[in-house]
């Protein structure tokens, strides 16, 4: 339970705004999620354990910023990293792009450990028919936190409706790093809507590490999500 205080917490103090949003300009968007592993670029931020997150989004036109907090295991000694972005979203030519600059601070991290680091991030998506999506994401750091340096991340994902309420997707992923080990990582699952606000996401994560750890073991991940 220590691994969802923080993610919880923050919830609990986002709440009470919405009843503000209606006196904002734009719109103010919240998140919250909870999952037995924190999966990020097909390897685990909490090594295997459960997690959560909480976020808050407030947009303008195509325009937006966010803020974000959740539970992990980092190798800088971490259980807490929270983040701050901003991006834009916009269509053109048939396909959909969202470019993104996000800052991530690790809480609590070991003294004299690298504890923070700036992540970009660009996704050009496309409807190939009402039933079927394809995204390609490409991501930089400069500098990641704790050891590794720069590194860098190309995913390419497909997705098809079955469903009113599912979709059945598979990605693979590759990640450079400078100071780090480098792998190929895919994924396949479904996620479901229960209703407009809550999606339970179902899905089997592996990589082609040799003796991988916890971090980078293959697994069956449940993640629910609820939007408001």
């Amino acid at each position: 339970m220590n691994r969802l205080a923080l993610p919880l917490m923050a919830a609990a103090i986002a709440l009470p705004t919405s009843a503000l949003a209606q006196d904002i300009a734009g719109e103010i968007s919240f998140d919250f999620t909870v999952g037995t592993d924190n999966r990020s670029k097909g390897a685990s931020k909490s090594e295997g354990d459960p997690f959560g997150l909480a976020a808050i989004e407030w947009s303008v036109g195509d325009f937006y910023v966010a803020a974000e907090g959740e539970s992990i295991d980092h190798s800088t000694g971490s259980q807490f990293e929270a983040e701050i972005n901003g991006g834009w979203r916009t269509e053109a030519a048939g396909f959909e792009v969202d470019l993104n600059a996000a800052h991530k601070w690790y809480l609590d991290a070991n003294p004299g450990t690298d504890d923070d680091a700036w992540e970009f991030t660009a996704d050009v998506s496309r409807d190939l028919t009402d039933r079927i999506d394809a995204r390609l994401r490409f991501q930089y750091s400069p500098d990641s936190a704790g050891g590794t340096r720069s590194w860098t991340w190309v995913e390419a994902r497909g997705r098809v409706r079955v469903h009113d309420r599912v979709r059945v997707s598979a990605a693979v992923g590759r990640r450079e790093q400078v100071n780090s080990r480098d792998y190929t990582a895919w994924n396949i699952g479904a996620d479901f809507k229960i209703n407009d606000h809550a999606r339970l996401d179902l899905r089997w994560y592996d990589t082609d590490v040799t003796n991988p750890s916890a971090q980078y073991d293959e697994a069956l991940v449940a993640v629910l999500n609820l939007g408001f």
